[in-house]
């Protein structure tokens, strides 16, 4: 019987991580195609002209091991959700460097160190003809006992091309975020108790007005956020922001 339930565990493994493989999105950029993986609750992967990026890598490291070694790993924050040192070692990083929060660099064992790249809320870095800029990320009203105090963590936009992408990270509806310009694609997080709700999540696109939108990070405390209804209240207001609705909790 153990073996059984052992045996059946590796096949879900090998499905789930040869669906992240091959369930992607292609959006065009002047100088090639970018592929978006969505892969699990906060971790996504970036695939453009042979360039890897693995964003928040998470506790599946089954997820990551049909893709070659990153050329980038962005890290958002310090939570398990988000940096989980047992993948990482599962990963080949070899060929990566790491683009992290102070916060993070922190708790990455000193292997990395020649690997880190440090950027503080609104720094950026030039990597590979690619752009990449730290955003704020925190909760509201802004306390001492914040689950994501600002300056802790960060979202950022990375320019690729022609396309500004942005990855909120664990924030809500901050005056950062209702500021954003000329954003194509946004992967926006609506989970409480620890980021915000669909409602807010719905307001802040609305303001930013980005041309695609990805909710994604929406498994909280009471389970998966209505991102039915998400997608409704924006497209209500709003019918030229594309809202892509891709399963991240292998639910579908």
């Amino acid at each position: 019987m153990k073996l059984k339930i052992l045996l059946f565990s590796l096949l879900l493994l090998i499905i789930e991580s040869n669906f992240a493989q091959n369930n992607y999105d292609e959006i065009k950029t002047t100088n090639g195609v970018l592929k978006i993986y969505p892969i699990q609750h906060a971790s996504l992967v970036l695939s453009h002209n042979n360039k890897i990026i693995i964003v928040d890598p998470n506790e599946n490291s089954e997820f990551y091991k049909n893709f070659k070694s990153p050329d980038i790993i962005l890290i958002t924050d310090i939570h398990g959700d988000h940096l989980n040192l047992e993948t990482l070692d599962k990963i080949d990083t070899s060929k990566s460097i790491f683009i992290v929060p102070n916060a993070v660099a922190e708790k990455l064992p000193s292997k990395y160190n020649s690997k880190i790249i440090v950027l503080k809320n609104k720094q950026g870095i030039h990597r590979f003809n690619y752009f990449i800029q730290a955003v704020p990320m925190y909760n509201l009203p802004e306390e001492s006992n914040s689950k994501h105090p600002k300056g802790r963590g960060n979202g950022y936009i990375l320019n690729i091309d022609n396309k500004r992408i942005y990855i909120s990270g664990d924030t809500e509806d901050t005056t950062e975020m209702r500021s954003l310009q000329n954003i194509d694609i946004a992967f926006v997080c609506m989970n409480l108790p620890y980021t915000m709700d669909i409602y807010q999540a719905s307001s802040a696109v609305l303001e930013f007005q980005p041309k695609i939108v990805y909710p994604y990070h929406y498994r909280g405390k009471d389970g998966l956020s209505d991102v039915k209804k998400f997608k409704e209240m924006v497209n209500s207001k709003n019918s030229n922001i594309k809202v892509n609705l891709r399963d991240w909790y292998g639910t579908n």
